[in-house]
């Protein structure tokens, strides 16, 4: 299938460039932890345990990888460490096939409510405001009318950038002066987009990672106002984090799922890191599909996930 005018072709090309350097720097270490063994073991296990740790998946993920994979060479008797690629990439994309976002994740299906509202999280600097200018240019493309919220009124470098932004993808945007209250922003998005016939709202929040309990109120009274319109909004609570921190993307998933019924997570920046093992350990440990991955500047550098591409990319070996 093609990809709004791209080919899988391109598709694939994009997302091989943008995980460039985390094969590179950690899974090509796999090779070197094989140097001179025949079979799969505890040394062998040992080595990869390490490169898992240091590529940013996680030591909770990392032990269940490693515990899934010692229970296959016991139980399937494989042990040529030709094979631990193969048995290594079937585990981890297991492990990600758990978490995956419904048939809305496509842009092009029909989605479950009109106007769809997503509302969008994650701190500064994290790529939350290029995220929504991509997934707006993503849905128009595909044929639906999109509108914009800049409800992070307390930054004016916020509602301008997010201004720019909604220009360039060719869609409306709602917003008020700095100062004002972002709650006021979301209720008149979410009435407007209802008002004006609009598939998708998408509605931006303030990127500060303050205290839980504030952070916590300030988005429980976006959600209340815009339920004001649209009884069931937001439909989806998209966060967003900056792949290239590694485990710093890990608290901040641990702050923003405390403080809110996070449905999403879209992994940025991945082109510009080794650590793109940690789109692994996020999805599994938070149990919240990985929705879209970030591989560049580009509208089109804003991938759907596909933890099976994902994977099969992380393996294959760098031009």
């Amino acid at each position: 299938m093609g990809w709004f005018g791209f080919g899988n072709n391109e598709k694939k090309e994009i997302l091989d460039k943008g995980l460039e350097k985390t094969k590179e720097n950690v899974f090509s270490k796999l090779s070197r932890a094989v140097i001179g063994k025949s079979k799969v073991d505890d040394e062998v296990l040992d080595n990869l345990e390490e490169i898992l740790v240091s590529s940013d998946v996680g030591v909770e993920t990392t032990l269940r990888i490693i515990d899934r994979i010692e229970e296959r060479v016991a139980r399937e008797k494989y042990l040529n460490t030709a094979e631990l690629n193969r048995i290594l990439k079937e585990e981890i994309a297991a492990l990600l096939d758990k978490n995956i976002s419904g048939p809305e994740n496509d842009f092009i299906s029909p989605l479950p409510a009109k106007p769809y509202v997503i509302m969008v999280v994650g701190v500064n600097g994290s790529g939350k405001t290029t995220t929504i200018a991509k997934l707006a240019w993503q849905y128009k493309i595909a044929g639906k009318k999109v509108l914009l919220g800049a409800a992070d009124t307390f930054r004016a470098a916020a509602i301008d950038q997010l201004r720019i932004w909604s220009e360039r993808a060719g869609v409306q945007l709602v917003r008020q002066n700095m100062g004002s209250d972002p709650a006021s922003v979301a209720f008149d998005s979410v009435k407007a987009a209802a008002a004006g016939g609009y598939d998708v709202v998408i509605i931006d929040t303030a990127g500060r990672l303050h205290n839980k309990i504030n952070l916590m109120n300030e988005l429980s009274k976006i959600k209340r106002v815009m339920e004001k319109v649209i009884p069931e909004a937001p439909h989806e609570v998209l966060l967003v984090l900056d792949g290239s921190t590694g485990q710093n993307a890990f608290e901040q998933a641990k702050q923003f799922t405390a403080a809110t019924d996070v449905t999403a997570i879209a992994v940025t920046k991945l082109d510009g890191t080794a650590k793109g093992g940690v789109v692994i350990g996020i999805s599994d440990q938070f149990r919240i599909p990985v929705k879209y991955i970030g591989l560049g500047e580009k509208m089109t550098d804003l991938q759907i996930f596909d933890p099976h591409e994902f994977v099969d990319s992380l393996f294959s070996e760098s031009k």
